[in-house]
């Protein structure tokens, strides 16, 4: 069997919500399964001494125009949140823990994170909006929220961000793993449909 798309994203990045809709048709063509790992990327944008697009004033006037372009190109739903970016620990350390016990729920409550922010405009930073989108999932509210406090919860999942930045030089999202090779960026997710297609170059 194939092996799975790797699939590294932060649930402030608009890129990575674009990403984590458009992925997930390519994969299902070429027969993969997508592995979601959520990681913060002010981990990356400190090693890199960076930081988010928007914050340029150059860069960000075009990816604000870029990312309603690619909305529109692949008919995804999107609002610009009006306040971005956001600190997204909470959504995060919680997707670890659920990655750990349902694979499966956890995709969709990425899902259901993106969407609040991306679509709705919802604060994802506050645990009381999480709360609710897991209530929305029939996962248990008070398990979550106190499995997110747990300090060997926030260890592991502060581990695997150490793991995913430095030793796997995650340095943006959406990045992916493609039978080992590293695509950066929403707009290479076409790139990884000619990759799978023929075999590579």
């Amino acid at each position: 069997m194939s092996a799975p798309i790797e699939f590294y994203f932060d649930f402030s990045s608009p890129y990575a919500y674009l990403g984590s809709e458009m992925i997930g048709r390519v994969a299902e063509k070429h027969g993969r399964r997508v592995n979601w790992h959520s990681f913060m990327l002010g981990a990356a944008f400190k090693g890199e001494n960076t930081g988010p697009l928007t914050s340029y004033p150059r860069k960000g006037e075009y990816s604000r125009r870029d990312f309603d372009r690619t909305a529109r190109k692949y008919n995804i739903p999107f609002n610009m949140p009006s306040d971005f970016p956001k600190t997204t620990l909470a959504a995060s350390r919680g997707f670890y823990w659920l990655s750990g016990k349902n694979e499966n729920l956890a995709k969709v409550f990425a899902k259901a994170v993106f969407a609040a922010y991306f679509v709705n405009g919802q604060d994802i930073s506050d645990l009381t909006i999480i709360q609710q989108i897991t209530k929305s999932l029939d996962i248990d509210e008070e398990e979550f929220s106190s499995a997110i406090q747990q300090d060997s919860v926030k260890k592991a999942y502060r581990a695997s961000v150490e793991e995913i930045v430095d030793e796997k030089k995650v340095f943006g999202a959406p990045y992916f793993l493609v039978d080992g090779e590293p695509f950066w960026g929403a707009d290479r997710i076409v790139q990884i449909d000619e990759w799978l297609t023929t075999g590579g170059w």
